[in-house]
């Protein structure tokens, strides 16, 4: 099999991790798409960060119509903070060795793949693709020449950043989240001002 690994804060998950995860899925003929909400993010230490059920509930509703999609809970599960290299070891135990790996970031996370735990490692584990927004200049970070792709997706021009902004405000996130997203956050009262 073919699988795409896309790990994300998810916080809260959004139409531009669909349609990016639906489009890598399409170019690189895989045949599941497994997302992976982060449990601590590690770079993301200097700010808060909505609890790991909320964002691993909300990724699960937003995933649920599209049966390529598939949530793993192994981040969460495991103490201490979120690296790639553990996620794709995680993911390689329990879905087999002899599958075809491709890990799915946006463009700006692979831009700091030296600063990441064990890079040649995760670069041996899976195909490395880095989805970016129309506009964002691409640059190949020159490591590992074939083992990484970067991709532009218009859909990314949606942030959760923005999204949590607007839920603060008042401000609609309708067709930005999926319906069962928004009723989600409306309902647990994520990111009210």
């Amino acid at each position: 099999m073919r699988i795409g690994v896309m790990g994300g804060t998810f916080d809260p998950i959004h139409a531009g991790h669909l349609v990016a995860a639906s489009e890598v899925a399409y170019r690189f003929e895989l045949d599941r798409v497994v997302f992976v909400p982060t449990g601590q993010p590690w770079q993301k230490s200097d700010r808060l960060v909505s609890p790991a059920e909320d964002r691993y509930l909300m990724t699960v509703i937003a995933t649920a119509a599209d049966e390529r999609f598939v949530v793993s809970r192994v981040d969460i599960d495991r103490s201490g903070p979120t690296y790639t290299v553990d996620t794709l070891r995680d993911i390689r135990s329990l879905w087999g060795e002899d599958h075809d790996y491709h890990f799915i970031t946006g463009a700006d996370a692979l831009a700091d793949i030296l600063s990441w735990r064990e890079p040649e490692e995760a670069l041996r584990l899976a195909h490395l693709i880095g989805v970016t927004r129309p506009g964002h200049v691409l640059e190949d970070p020159g490591f590992a020449p074939g083992r990484i792709t970067l991709l532009e997706i218009p859909a990314l021009a949606i942030s959760s950043s923005d999204i949590r902004s607007r839920v603060a405000r008042g401000a609609p996130i309708r067709y930005l989240v999926t319906p069962g997203v928004e009723a989600y956050i409306a309902k647990v009262g994520l990111y009210d001002a």
